[in-house]
């Protein structure tokens, strides 16, 4: 590995680059450096404690090997996905998540202890858990650039070879020249503050995509999280214990937080504000959940409010991709692309294999970071070492669709615009009644409008020192198309997929739809269970 300084640039070599620090990227940069990989990370934030993860508690999709809660294990969200998840990839994900939380727990991790002193190992502390995973990272030798969002990635003839982007705290560009990338940037939360999902903004999906890589799942993109309207904290778990009531006290007859948001939605679409109070859970269980959650509790203690025994008011929040399952499609069992040297990771990646088109809620998506994280890691680290020392040698360019100036100035009056282009964005992905409840009629006018900010914001040039924000909005903009047409060829209701016009399943449906493109989106068929390719 080396660092040339290039007119002030920083400019590094490395085996495998892992863009993003969260559960996924950090397991990809362990797993890439076990392999005898030299790995440069980069984070938009820092590695450690950015993205959703960080500051949160999860619980973890984590099962003893054994055949009945194994398969009870995979049940629990097959159906509710519209039978689109995968028994062989359940299956590795199940595996894989079993050996690392072991690992974690030998690397120092401090589960908490059963009554019989055997270790709780199926949930996790974002805060010490990315701490760990940041320590470890650290000592595998793997070099860490934070606050360094990427912008684009680098590529010739043959793939994928490096990312450029720019340090926010000293407004140097850098590049890294990698054998192989992995993507592991997390989701699109299309920045509606939701906790820890600001850094969330479709990034990775747009790098993809202007490889040419195709993204899965994209329909399955409507995840909105159930939040008391003055916090930003979405731990919609929580809300199994609760009981929902209109102001006058009279109870929201099927509202849930698994199977009735629905109905929480449409009274709120409605003008009718939502309270919940968290009645359902008994005494002894109140404590574990404070001690689950610390920071769930913060925002009533600080107001006053006893949330197991005061109403409070609630609100929907938009989490898009992040709890959704849709991201970038992978072709084959180390998480690989179609193009070569390109990995996707957590998040990022489609999670249609373990979910299928239902949320996994935390713990299936903590689960799926760390194990396709790992497989990433691993692949991405082979790859790069067959390459050899030719990997240095490439002619790299840059993949931006939209063009990067070195030269150029960014004023405030450009700065306003961007701003402008997120609100529009939100308009279109944020009400219910475009995003949660999908009609032909309005996700066509959506697409239209979206399709006009994309075309917009391909037509100027953006100077690279201060295009962080436009990039987000033109991820947010591309990811919002994705989602919508394959919405659009959907034309029934499955998993959290709604369609108003069509509000069956369809079992001749029962397949993917994998998007892509940039200036013109396509939407198409795959099979499932489709055979997986082994390198």
């Amino acid at each position: 590995m080396s660092g040339v300084a290039k007119t002030g640039a920083v400019y590094l070599t490395a085996d495998v680059l892992i863009i993003g620090g969260g559960p996924a990227g950090t397991w990809a940069a362990l797993s890439a450096a076990a392999k005898g990989a030299k790995v440069v990370l980069v984070d938009k934030g820092y590695c450690g404690s950015s993205g959703a993860t960080a500051p949160s508690g999860t619980g973890v999709w984590y099962v003893k090997p054994d055949q009945h809660l194994r398969e009870e294990a995979k049940q629990s969200r097959f159906h509710l996905g519209g039978q689109l998840a995968e028994d062989r990839w359940m299956n590795r994900v199940l595996d894989r998540t079993y050996d690392n939380m072991n690992k974690l727990g030998s690397w120092g991790y401090p589960f908490p202890l059963d009554d019989s002193g055997t270790p709780f190992r199926r949930g996790l502390q974002g805060p010490e858990y990315m701490r760990l995973m940041r320590k470890l990272v650290q000592k595998a030798g793997v070099a860490i650039l934070d606050h360094s969002p990427a912008l684009e990635l680098l590529a010739d003839e043959h793939g994928v070879g490096g990312a450029a982007g720019v340090r926010t705290q000293t407004g140097q560009t850098w590049s890294v020249q990698a054998g192989a990338v992995v993507i592991a940037t997390g989701g699109c939360a299309f920045l509606s503050k939701a906790l820890g999902c600001n850094v969330l903004t479709g990034d990775g999906y747009l790098f993809a995509a202007e490889a040419g890589a195709e993204l899965s799942g994209m329909e399955f993109s409507n995840a909105y999280a159930i939040s008391p309207t003055f916090s930003s904290v979405t731990k919609t778990a929580y809300y199994k214990y609760a009981s929902f009531y209109y102001e006058d006290g009279t109870e929201v007859e099927g509202a849930g937080s698994q199977r009735g948001r629905s109905i929480i939605a449409r009274n709120l679409l409605e003008g009718r504000q939502v309270y919940a109070v968290l009645d359902q859970a008994t005494a002894d269980l109140e404590p574990l959940l404070r001690v689950g959650q610390t920071n769930f509790f913060l925002p009533f203690d600080r107001l006053g409010i006893d949330p197991f025994r005061d109403k409070f008011p609630i609100t929907l929040r938009l989490e898009g991709t992040v709890r959704g399952t849709g991201g970038i499609h992978i072709v084959d069992e180390t998480c690989a692309t179609m193009i070569p040297g390109l990995y996707a990771a957590g998040d990022a990646a489609t999670r249609e294999l373990i979910c299928g088109g239902f949320t996994g809620g935390g713990s299936h998506n903590a689960a799926w970071a760390m194990s396709s994280g790992s497989f990433a890691g691993e692949g991405a680290a082979v790859y790069a070492q067959r390459l050899g020392s030719h990997a240095a040698d490439r002619l790299l360019r840059g993949l931006s669709s939209q063009t990067l100036d070195d030269h150029g100035k960014q004023d405030a009056k450009a700065a306003n615009h961007v701003q402008e282009v997120v609100g529009a964005v939100q308009n279109e992905v944020r009400p219910y009644d475009k995003n949660l409840f999908r009609t032909e009629k309005g996700l066509q006018g959506s697409l239209e409008r979206l399709d006009d900010i994309w075309n917009e914001l391909r037509s100027h040039a953006v100077n690279r020192h201060d295009a962080v924000k436009t990039r987000e909005a033109a991820a947010m903009t591309a990811t919002a198309r994705w989602m919508y047409r394959s919405a659009l060829a959907r034309t029934e209701t499955r998993g959290m997929h709604k369609r108003e016009d069509f509000p069956q399943q369809d079992n001749e449906q029962h397949y993917r739809l994998i998007s892509g493109g940039l200036d013109r989106v396509y939407v198409k068929t795959e099979s499932v269970g489709k055979e997986v390719v082994t390198h």
